[in-house]
């Protein structure tokens, strides 16, 4: 069955026009919590810190400086707020910590940003690992059974599991369209939304309706080429259903740009509207195409 994106039938509800009201709590809360970000901020960066980003993420390496400083201080404040548990044995390091946290950053650049505000926690496993779940088949049929993952994510999980050696490798090869903590990081971005449907949250009705009928259209592509065998860009796992969609674009926006942009331009017009980056410009990705 295919999924569409459900963006046209909501995105009037989204924009009714009037203000929302805030207690005065609130706001001298929401106050607190940006000046003590803008403290880890502009925090001296940790040495030792800087030493795993330069030798784990090639790509940190060909950023311009303003937006390494930027990162950095992304990093400070999302390893200040988000709690990380070793899993089966896995002894958590710096090195886990910070490579998993500037991945994820990455998505943060340019943007203002609540640091993922669904998230609390990051379950850190060796390797793959097993999640266990009772899964809907029809009617009153469940089955239960374990299923070989490398990370997951959900709404109202809270939290966010990895394979380390995964996540590292991604790191390391910032040019081959796949990495783990870009895409479930792209899921939280997603969470950010109303709905699990494959748009994060936008500015303006005028923008949802824009990503609705690109992102829709790029879907049904997608799908299409799972179903000849068509070669693409993209991985087809993101023809599971738009959420998974916007994840896998993240993934081929963020290592294969290049590629992204002459096969899908608009897709990628979107994304750089949304992310407010052009990674073209400092893509370690081969200037041709497949």
């Amino acid at each position: 069955m295919r999924h569409g994106f459900t963006l046209l039938a909501c995105a009037a509800k989204r924009f009714h026009g009037g203000g929302e009201a805030y207690s005065n709590s609130s706001t001298m809360f929401r106050f607190l919590k940006q000046r003590r970000r803008q403290r880890l901020r502009a925090q001296p960066f940790p040495p030792a810190w800087r030493s795993i980003i330069t030798g784990n993420l090639p790509i940190f390496r060909r950023l311009p400086p303003e937006d390494q400083a930027e990162l950095l201080g992304h990093v400070q404040v999302f390893l200040a707020e988000k709690r990380f548990e070793g899993c089966s044995g896995l002894e958590l390091t710096d090195e886990i910590r910070v490579t998993i946290a500037a991945q994820a950053c990455l998505l943060l650049l340019h943007r203002a940003t609540d640091y993922y505000p669904e998230l609390t926690s990051i379950l850190v496993y060796p390797s793959g690992y097993t999640s266990y779940e009772a899964r809907h088949l029809e009617g009153n049929i469940w089955d239960e059974g374990g299923e070989p993952r490398l990370g997951q994510t959900a709404r109202r999980l809270g939290s966010l599991v990895l394979a380390w050696d995964d996540a590292k490798r991604g790191a390391a090869h910032p040019s081959d369209g796949r990495n783990l903590v870009l895409h479930e990081f792209a899921h939280q971005l997603d969470y950010e939304e109303f709905q699990t449907d494959g748009a994060p949250a936008l500015a303006t009705r005028a923008e949802y309706l824009t990503w609705a009928r690109v992102m829709s259209r790029e879907f049904a592509a997608l799908q299409s080429a799972g179903e000849t065998g068509t070669s693409t860009v993209l991985d087809t796992y993101g023809a599971t259903n738009p959420a998974e969609f916007f994840a896998v674009v993240t993934e081929a926006f963020f290592e294969r740009p290049r590629a992204l942009r002459g096969r899908h331009p608009e897709l990628y017009a979107q994304l750089a509207r949304f992310f407010r980056q052009d990674p073209s410009r400092y893509s370690a990705e081969a200037t041709t195409t497949p």
